[in-house]
């Protein structure tokens, strides 16, 4: 259990920071209440994270040889392809905080840009700026932005070969962290993440996980 809590911690840690899920919630903190985005989020990405862990405790009925090859595959191809990312991102801007308002800025990452503008479009339908809308907004924002996404296989290929308890309560204590970080760091975080940097050290932790699941097999 211990070290399945720690894979999902690891895991999550890393590819929540610069996430799009990550500047949602930054760009959220930036204009309202920290207290209420932070429970939004929070409560998506524990949900979502409990949908993951069933899921790969799913998987894990199908035959051993298909569950191993799938997992080594799934990592090693978001291995690579974090790591062709890390090499073709281009120059991070120099000034992230004012960057962050605008989608329209060349140096922003594909996350960034999406981050912005997912956010720009709730704020427009946001009506009542009361603690419940907030959190709802929050709540929508975070959960369509993490289905699909690298986190959510991540979560989903660990469950497949470890403790579902020590997965989600790592990858839960992973998300807590990051949302923390987010919803305080705000803009002065903003100006200090390196993505690339980021991304690099991700794309290294898929293969090296999908090392450990392939001798773990043999």
């Amino acid at each position: 259990m211990l070290t399945a809590f720690t894979a999902g911690l690891l895991l999550i840690t890393t590819f929540e920071l610069g996430d799009k899920s990550f500047f949602i919630t930054m760009c959220l903190a930036m204009r309202h209440r920290r207290r209420y985005v932070y429970a939004g989020v929070m409560v998506a990405l524990v949900v979502m994270t409990v949908f993951s862990v069933a899921l790969g405790q799913f998987a894990s009925f199908l035959p051993k040889s298909v569950l191993h090859y799938g997992s080594v595959f799934l990592l090693m191809g978001f291995g690579f392809k974090l790591l062709y990312e890390a090499a073709t991102m281009l120059p991070q801007c120099q000034d992230k905080t004012l960057a962050l308002e605008d989608a329209s800025v060349e140096c922003l990452s594909e996350a960034e840009r999406d981050a912005i503008a997912a956010v720009a479009e709730a704020e427009r339908k946001l009506n009542k700026k009361t603690p419940f809308a907030i959190c709802l907004e929050a709540f929508l924002l975070t959960f369509v932005a993490e289905w699909g996404d690298r986190t959510q296989f991540a979560t989903i290929a660990l469950a497949t070969n470890n403790n579902a308890v020590g997965v989600t309560l790592g990858a839960i204590a992973g998300h807590a962290i990051c949302s923390l970080i987010a919803v305080v760091g705000g803009r002065l975080i903003a100006g200090r993440i390196s993505e690339r940097m980021i991304t690099l050290i991700g794309g290294v932790l898929f293969l090296v996980f999908a090392m450990v699941d392939w001798f773990e097999g043999v």
